[in-house]
């Protein structure tokens, strides 16, 4: 009688988060074990700093002045970091910029050490982390198809975001207490130790260099990357509908304000918790997502929902009901997540992907910020509730109209497109010719 536990029921399975890339490659589980522990650090960081800001100004402005010091690194080093990960070695691009994320929580660490800590560093600080992990990502994000197969994409793109996941919902939760019970300078400290152990993880990564069709980092290799998002409607989609879900229906600028109308201020926590909470649901469920091919259609379809959950978040008078609008939206939020990744690795050539990669960065990032803007703005002149309704509903009806206008992003069908064939059969035949005995 074997001693084996029972395998899940075949129905169960299907839903199973697919491990695939985990068990396959081991530069994917040095990155994604990295990813994870410095995601705990920086949240970590991303709590105190505002905190010491606060605490050294006692001005609301000054705190909100960190999101103005990221945003023009954010978009600059983005662009051109796509550049550096078409023309440069990725696991170098990745082990600097990650060594420099180090010396940067040393910055803050000694700051705070000072008998008299000062508040220009912090900003500093703020705007070359900003910069750094703009020049990072895209390093990242081209890496990924080098080092798990093309049918385990989608996998992959379901784990890492589950990595994101876990630091999201529990990261800020052990800040709170680590800043509140130890200081800003505990957070900082063990930032660094978490830096530390990623770029360990980094050395060991297998060499990515570029590869021989990639053009020198330039503003013309950016153009070019730019031409090609533009030629790609399909991929422009991917672009404009995120950046409208995100910039019209993000709401967590004013959730501190709706818990008290909701007169629920003990459910604040949670409210910020809740988008993370259904971004996780969809990820450990996710096994589905290997078998839908029109990533195109998908990607409409969550962002409509994603802007009906964060409308009725906004219409609810419960606070119940709006936690459990917020999980559904993080929920949509995750499944366009993961079909906008799928499509961008499966279907952009390598020599390309790191520009492309930038260009992605900034459709995902950029939005959010100036979402917070347009939600706090609207909550001045109309109501904190009104704000996040309105928001979801033209939310949705931009996704619609996008759709209609870009008739290849709901047709895209993995398949048959012609990109993702041509970089199918590419890598296919790369794998048999490494894979091939010698003669």
């Amino acid at each position: 009688m074997s001693d084996d536990p029972p395998a899940p029921p075949a129905g169960l399975r299907a839903l199973l988060q697919d491990l695939a890339p985990w068990r396959e490659s081991a530069d994917f589980r040095r990155v994604w074990v990295a990813g994870l522990i410095t995601n705990f650090g920086s949240f970590l960081t991303f709590v105190a700093l505002p905190v010491q800001i606060k605490e050294l100004t006692g001005s609301a402005a000054a705190v909100g002045a960190i999101g103005a010091v990221q945003l023009l690194p954010l978009i600059v080093c983005g662009l051109y970091g796509g550049a550096l990960a078409d023309a440069w070695d990725k696991r170098k691009l990745i082990l600097w910029t990650e060594a420099g994320q180090g010396l940067l929580c040393a910055v803050l660490l000694l700051n705070v050490l000072l008998p008299t800590p000062a508040v220009w560093p912090l900003y500093l600080v703020a705007a070359f982390s900003s910069a750094l992990s703009a020049v990072q990502r895209p390093a990242l994000d081209a890496l990924t198809p080098r080092i798990v197969r093309h049918e385990h994409l989608p996998a992959a793109a379901s784990l890492n975001a589950l990595r994101w996941q876990a630091g999201a919902i529990a990261g800020p939760a052990l800040a709170g207490v680590v800043v509140a019970f130890a200081g800003p300078g505990w957070a900082y400290a063990a930032d660094l130790a978490t830096f530390a152990v990623s770029v360990a993880l980094a050395v060991g990564l297998t060499p990515s260099p570029a590869s021989h069709a990639a053009a020198k980092p330039s503003w013309a290799a950016i153009t070019e990357g730019a031409r090609y998002a533009w030629s790609r409607k399909e991929l422009l989609g991917t672009y404009t509908i995120d950046l409208a879900a995100m910039f019209l229906a993000m709401p967590l600028a004013v959730l501190p304000f709706l818990a008290d109308e909701l007169h629920a201020e003990w459910s604040l926590g949670l409210m910020y918790a809740a988008i993370p909470a259904g971004s996780l649901l969809v990820s450990l469920t996710s096994g589905w997502t290997s078998r839908v091919h029109r990533h195109g259609r998908m990607v409409v379809l969550a962002a409509a929902g994603w802007g009906l959950a964060m409308a009725a978040a906004g219409l609810a008078g419960n606070v119940w009901l709006v936690l459990l609008c917020l999980t559904l939206g993080g929920c949509f939020d995750m499944v366009s997540g993961i079909f906008r990744s799928t499509m961008w690795n499966q279907t952009i050539p390598d020599e390309l992907r790191g520009r492309l990669a930038g260009i992605e960065l900034l459709s995902y990032s950029v939005g959010p910020q100036l979402g917070q803007v347009r939600v706090g703005g609207m909550a001045a002149w109309f109501g904190v509730r009104a704000s996040v309704w309105s928001g979801g509903l033209l939310c949705a009806g931009a996704v619609g109209l996008l759709a209609l206008c870009l008739p290849k992003l709901m047709t895209y069908d993995a398949r048959t497109n012609e990109h993702a064939v041509r970089l199918r059969e590419r890598r296919t035949a790369t794998t048999e010719t490494q894979t091939a005995p010698a003669t």
